[in-house]
């Protein structure tokens, strides 16, 4: 694991770094306790956004950029960062996602933790480390640099949660996103030909083309769910044709009053039961690494794949024009645009850096109008100044079309493991049983509920 090698820190850094030092002393005497005390809060006033002035300071910065487009914005920011701010040195730790996710927990309550960290959004995540105290709340930064204008409430919401971390949607600011993300169904143009089907416009269309792709002898569905994480954005893909965008919102969020035991839940958990008796899905499926599977779709294995745009420079990459992308269709070819999405896992600053003003300056800098240029090039989808972004034909304006629809229609609803602290691995490990035919969609729903309804009752 890579260090900072912190710096002499300026005046004003110095007796920042000389009050959390006694923050996290205290902390750590205090019996009993798993969290610590909370962060010193600067002031909007306070806030030095001129970077030049922070002297020389190093970050060590933890994200999961590691993919094709996603390294290349990522290293192009960081150089840009470097040269305009020399006297902030870079150390990048880049992970995948599962491996980030295994091992910040752990990082953030160590003696050292990464400067700026890269966290998930959902309650298991970010939620705990509200909770815990482990980062900074952003909101005087959002108002020194003005990230308030930057970000519409539709996309802070992602990354706000009250100080106590009990409340998600609403409340402090902790993390800023680079991307928009929006689950949708890539497909092989070539195949589709082939098969005599054109791209679905309705639900309905859909699900024959299923039929008819699987008669011609290959299953239509390609899906890699080794890490049981891709499972719930073909499930949440389904359920957005069973389910009101509203109630998913109330399930994804965690809020009370909503439950799991619905029909139109059960109908979503039938159809993939139904999809797997059909032999709609690659052979081996729960098996398979995510990444090998979606590398087998640009290769010509399937001809469909349900997955996010965070795909969208690999695939373009290797598929050129055979590929496209659709917004899952509804109920009518005019039915308003419904689809799991949000923003990508927001930057954070994390409550023990030593230099906090340092990385809310790079935080500054990687979500800039000229980072949303820079991730634009760069096969990604900003998630600010996506209209004014220059977009090239095909795939990329298939993505950037189907996320300002979607987004203008309200129909972006948050990811479902977001729910609670546990349900990341709860929905994960149901869908995979579901997939693999050892429970029935009844006892799917049973299994989240009970996740679900223990966590709304005592989350209060």
């Amino acid at each position: 694991m890579i260090r900072s090698s912190r710096s002499k820190p300026t005046a004003r850094l110095a007796l920042t770094a000389g009050v959390l030092s006694l923050v996290t002393a205290l902390a750590a005497c205090t019996p009993g306790s798993d969290t610590s005390a909370p962060p010193p809060q600067a002031t909007a006033s306070s806030v030095q956004t001129d970077a030049a002035k922070l002297g020389d300071v190093t970050l060590l910065v933890w994200d999961q950029e590691v993919r094709g487009g996603q390294a290349a914005q990522m290293t192009a920011l960081n150089t840009a960062f470097q040269a305009k701010y020399p006297n902030i040195k870079l150390k990048r730790v880049s992970r995948s996602f599962d491996d980030l996710k295994t091992t910040l927990r752990l990082a953030l309550s160590g003696n050292e933790p990464p400067d700026v960290v890269e966290a998930n959004n959902g309650r298991s995540d970010m939620g705990e480390f509200v909770k815990a105290n482990q980062l900074v709340p952003l909101d005087p930064y959002a108002a020194a640099y003005g990230w308030d204008k930057r970000y519409p409430e539709s996309v802070r919401q992602y990354s706000s949660y009250s100080a106590d971390g009990k409340t998600f949607g609403q409340g402090n600011l902790y993390g800023l996103p680079q991307v928009g993300e929006i689950v949708g169904i890539y497909y092989s143009k070539k195949k589709l030909a082939a098969a005599g089907v054109q791209p679905p416009m309705t639900w309905d269309e859909f699900q024959s083309s299923l039929a008819t792709l699987k008669a011609k002898g290959e299953p239509p569905l390609v899906l890699g769910n080794l890490e049981k994480w891709p499972a719930i954005h073909v499930f949440g893909t389904v359920q957005g044709r069973t389910t009101s965008a509203d109630t998913i919102k109330q399930l994804a969020f965690g809020r009370k009053g909503a439950t799991w035991k619905t029909p139109e839940n059960l109908k979503a958990a039938q159809t993939l039961t139904d999809w797997v008796g059909k032999g709609y899905f690659n052979q081996g499926f729960n098996g398979q690494d995510y990444d090998p599977a979606w590398q087998g779709f640009s290769k010509g294995k399937g001809t469909y794949l349900i997955a996010g745009t965070w795909l969208q420079a690999d695939l373009g990459k290797a598929m050129g024009d055979d590929v496209g992308f659709i917004v899952p269709p509804g109920a009518s070819a005019d039915a308003k645009p419904l689809a799991t999405g949000g923003t990508g896992l927001p930057f954070a600053i994390t409550a023990k850096s030593k230099h906090p003003e340092a990385a809310a300056a790079y935080l500054n800098f990687i979500t800039s109008q000229d980072a949303m240029a820079t991730l634009a090039k760069t096969g990604n989808l900003p998630v600010a100044d996506t209209a004014t972004q220059h977009v090239s034909p095909g795939l990329q304006q298939d993505v950037f079309n189907a996320f300002g629809k979607t987004v203008q229609a309200g129909g972006l609803v948050p990811y479902l493991d977001y729910a609670t602290p546990t349900m990341y691995d709860t929905i994960g490990a149901a869908l995979q049983d579901l997939l693999a035919g050892k429970t029935t969609p009844d006892q799917f729903v049973d299994r989240l509920e009970k996740d679900y309804g223990a966590f709304a009752a005592k989350n209060g």
